[in-house]
């Protein structure tokens, strides 16, 4: 059935605007608009971008409201994603470029013949349309619990994703996971925030935190409330854990800060349904949190602000894992985007992590700069070592993505009280390929590799007051799983 629809005639009248721009910045590519030339979007385009000589403030997009402009997203640099009808007026506004977006803009650069896509829409278009689009394209849509508004997981020839992503209602399409492919129950991030909107999947982000004068960034969280099914000092471990993960890779550093509202500083709260900062949470099983992008584009005391829904049952190893919610938000505390890579910590769609993937690293040092290895004085070259006995056996084949199974035998309980110096730590790994090491580390710095693999155990120190061990087991493609342990020390 081939559907039809009314062609709407997008007329735009600007003030000529000669303030400095700065370059569109897509997930597809970066570019910069002409200058001192408006691009008028084509007839029939219901949704395009409208880039400003500065950022597009509270007042001016109240007034594109009033004009009839609905207000999707915000796109960096200083631009909105909206949506108008036949006609949009946006004189003495300080709009210096209009123009909608092109099927490679909306194409991720990862998308490759696969089982399943994931198919975004704009905000405003309604799925029974959206539904109805991907089947007239030759795709069939696979059911999944959990998903975001405005998604869909399709699965067809890849060859008419770009003429399905010519229509107007398309925003962006890349690939989908393993788990959407299987049609999964899944738990989406809605994206960043701004007082803009948020920044849709197509588009990327600036330059972060900016950094002090030795190239550094520094900053501050306050934990001001906690999800309070979780003990607060494990609850709040797996938090700076999360930050630790990020500033491992790059010149940032996280300490406890003692105001909210100082510059800088990420405040970390958990609450229900409205808690005042214009984005409300939706209750159990639908978004789990969100953060606001650093400053600019926000203003300041939100800035890399995180808010973790009440609503949640939240967890730590299970359930609602509390460790990688907040290793992904804290990448966008940070100024990371969304990411392509169904396999990275900022794919959309939340997953169980241990800890950052290559795309997440190299995403992070883009904004920051990679931590320099340490220098090493040259060794003289050794003598070739004798073949082993009997050979290692071979890595398995690319393709391996099921991660080890994990148990912790001894001590049994997650939570323990103690006035040793150190615990003892045993249990047991296995997988599907094998498990090439059981690894663990301590939340005050310690770490070390356990004994044994199939069966292990580790003593690992402890400091007075608490302390998270974390278990790693990994196999040979580098699938990981962790448990960990609350232990306080008397």
């Amino acid at each position: 059935m081939k559907l039809l629809k009314p062609a709407i005639l997008v007329l735009l009248a600007f003030a000529q605007c000669v303030r400095a721009q700065g370059p569109i910045r897509l997930q597809a590519r970066t570019f910069q608009p002409p200058r001192g030339e408006v691009a008028v979007p084509p007839a029939g385009r219901a949704h395009y971008i409208v880039q400003f000589g500065a950022y597009p403030g509270a007042e001016i997009r109240r007034e594109l409201e009033r004009r009839g402009v609905r207000v999707l997203g915000y796109v960096p640099e200083s631009a909105l994603m909206v949506s108008a009808g036949a006609r949009a007026d946006l004189r003495g506004l300080g709009a210096v470029w209009a123009g909608a977006m092109e099927a490679r803009d909306k194409l991720s650069p990862r998308l490759a013949p696969g089982p399943a896509y994931l198919v975004e829409f704009h905000p405003d278009v309604d799925m029974g349309l959206a539904r109805a689009l991907a089947v007239q394209h030759g795709f069939a849509v696979v059911r999944n619990r959990g998903l975001l508004p405005g998604h869909l997981v399709v699965t067809g020839d890849s060859a008419l994703l770009e003429e399905l992503a010519a229509n107007d209602e398309v925003s962006y399409i890349l690939p989908a996971s393993a788990a959407m492919a299987a049609g999964a129950d899944l738990a989406g991030c809605g994206g960043a925030e701004t007082d803009a909107g948020p920044v849709a999947d197509y588009a990327t982000v600036g330059n972060g935190w900016a950094p002090d004068a030795s190239g550094a960034v520094a900053l501050w969280y306050v934990i001001e409330s906690l999800p309070a099914n979780l003990d607060a000092a494990a609850a709040q471990a797996q938090i700076v854990q999360a930050f630790g993960q990020w500033a491992s890779y790059v010149h940032v550093t996280f300490s406890e800060g003692g105001s909210a509202d100082s510059a800088r500083t990420i405040a970390i709260l958990t609450a229900n349904y409205a808690h005042g900062d214009g984005y409300p949470f939706d209750g159990p099983g639908g978004v789990l949190a969100h953060t606001f992008y650093p400053s600019p584009p926000n203003a300041e005391p939100l800035a890399g602000d995180m808010h973790f829904d009440a609503s949640e049952k939240w967890g730590i190893g299970a359930n609602t894992d509390l460790f990688s919610v907040a290793l992904h938000e804290a990448g966008h505390a940070l100024g990371m985007a969304h990411s392509s890579d169904p396999n990275a910590v900022m794919y959309p769609y939340y997953h169980v992590a241990a800890g950052l993937n290559a795309d997440d690293i190299a995403g992070i040092e883009s904004l920051y700069g990679a931590i320099a290895a340490p220098s090493v004085p040259a060794a003289p070259t050794p003598a070739p070592a004798p073949s082993p006995t009997p050979a290692p056996a071979p890595k398995p084949a690319g393709g391996d993505t099921t991660p080890p199974t994990l148990r912790v035998v001894s001590p049994g309980s997650t939570m323990v009280s103690t006035a040793g110096a150190a615990i003892a730590v045993s249990g047991t790994a296995s997988d599907n390929v094998g498990v090439t090491a059981v690894k663990w580390s301590t939340s005050t710095g310690a770490a070390g590799n356990a004994s044994g693999t199939a069966s292990w155990s580790l003593q690992a120190p402890l400091l007075v007051g608490t302390n998270v061990v974390t278990v790693r087991a990994y196999d040979a493609a580098g699938n990981s799983t962790w448990r960990t342990i609350t232990v306080v020390r008397n």
